[in-house]
């Protein structure tokens, strides 16, 4: 008892609170997948790496990019679980998601895309003073993003240029230019985005056509969207060519190339019409893969030349 005969604050009621923290916490790593970060991250690095012809980047550069990477796209994905909350929660797949189900209230996913948003802006302003002009615009593509699938099936493309502005950005961020040379890095990322996204919305064909949602799997079928995937990794891989020509790159990063022209192959082999069975090892393995390897290459070829 306290002096004033009411009853202190018992253990049981901290670890309540302490449980309730973790669980919550455990709630919103799993809603916001930051694992899945990998995709475009290492293009980021990428980017920044390349962006400077002699030395690197300096850490506090890579830390700030890092932080608005990892924020920006917590927001992202707050404001695609908000907006399409309905949708989710009427689609088998997704139901089973934090925000369908209860686990987290729409307020709390609004704080944390709040948190979140006040992070990327803290890395905004410690990076290169043109971002600040232009983060905006990037806020205005993640914001659309949720809402395109409801009228285009384009909207594969439009993912695409949310990822594609990782390596485009981080030279931006780097160099406070709008070089040329990215916008080739910023074509291959939107294109091999665009490409496994439409491999990931296979599974929501008879979802989507309920709903009057757009895809291009939804709208063509699965056959000849899977044909436009291959097509656009083959796309991609032209431009992450095209890019190391343009930067004077050498044989490593060329051979990473012809191993990334590998890895997207066989991730296009992993699914067909007829069998989606291993969708996931081509959607989150194989991507998370692609882009280290690519990433790694590039980085390890400005080593050998500045060596």
């Amino acid at each position: 008892m306290t002096s004033s005969g009411m009853a202190a604050p018992g253990p049981v009621r901290h670890r309540g609170l302490v449980e309730g923290a973790l669980y919550k916490t455990q709630v919103f790593a799993e809603v916001i997948k930051w694992e899945h970060s990998v995709f475009a991250l290492p293009f980021a690095y990428m980017g920044a790496g390349l962006a400077v012809t002699k030395g690197w980047p300096t850490w506090p550069q890579i830390a700030w990019i890092t932080l608005a990477m990892v924020a920006g796209r917590s927001v992202a994905f707050v404001l695609n679980r908000v907006i399409d909350k309905e949708i989710d929660a009427r689609n088998p797949r997704t139901a089973e998601r934090a925000l369908p189900r209860g686990l987290v209230s729409e307020l709390d996913m609004i704080a944390f895309g709040v948190v979140s948003l006040g992070l990327f802006l803290l890395a905004v302003y410690n990076l290169a003073p043109i971002v600040r002009w232009l983060w905006p615009f990037v806020m205005v593509l993640f914001v659309a993003y949720p809402y395109t699938k409801r009228f285009t099936w384009l909207c594969h493309m439009w993912l695409g240029v949310c990822l594609g502005l990782a390596p485009l950005g981080a030279w931006v961020a780097i160099t406070g230019r709008i070089d040329w040379e990215p916008w080739l890095l910023f074509a291959a990322v939107t294109l091999w985005t665009a490409g496994f996204d439409i491999i990931y919305a296979t599974q929501d064909v008879d979802v989507d056509r309920r709903e009057g949602l757009k895809s291009i799997p939804a709208r063509f079928g699965i056959g000849p969207a899977l044909t436009a995937t291959r097509w656009m990794h083959a796309a991609s891989l032209l431009f992450l060519v095209a890019a190391g020509s343009a930067l004077g790159l050498g044989w490593v990063y060329f051979a990473g190339m012809a191993v990334t022209g590998v890895l997207l192959v066989y991730e296009n082999m992993l699914v067909a019409p007829g069998d989606l069975s291993r969708l996931d090892a081509a959607f989150f393995t194989m991507n998370g893969v692609i882009s280290v390897v690519a990433a790694a290459f590039a980085l390890a070829d400005k080593v050998v030349r500045l060596s």
